[in-house]
């Protein structure tokens, strides 16, 4: 598993004994963790949520009237430091 594999599983990890549902997907470039926040997630919570999402490249809160609240995080993928890292027709 890469590092941010490892990193989002962690996250993942630590929202769910905040009591958040999650699900980690990978993708190219980053590992991303969604949990849906309930509406009744105390302060103290909401404190231990912003100290794990610390730990990410990026996070926000995506909040709907129709599919309620839902905290996203992502963490980038280590980019490879020799070899074709262009890709096919990349020109220095």
């Amino acid at each position: 598993m890469p590092a941010s594999g490892v990193t989002a599983a962690a996250i993942a990890a630590r929202l769910s004994a905040i009591g958040l549902p999650t699900r980690v997907e990978e993708h190219t470039r980053f590992t991303t963790v969604e949990a849906e926040v309930p509406e009744t997630l105390s302060a103290e919570s909401w404190r231990e949520v912003l100290d794990v999402v610390a730990e990410a490249d990026r996070f926000g809160l995506l909040a709907t009237s129709l599919n309620g609240r839902t905290l996203w995080v992502a963490v980038r993928k280590t980019v490879p430091t020799t070899g074709d890292v262009g890709g096919p027709g990349y020109q220095r």
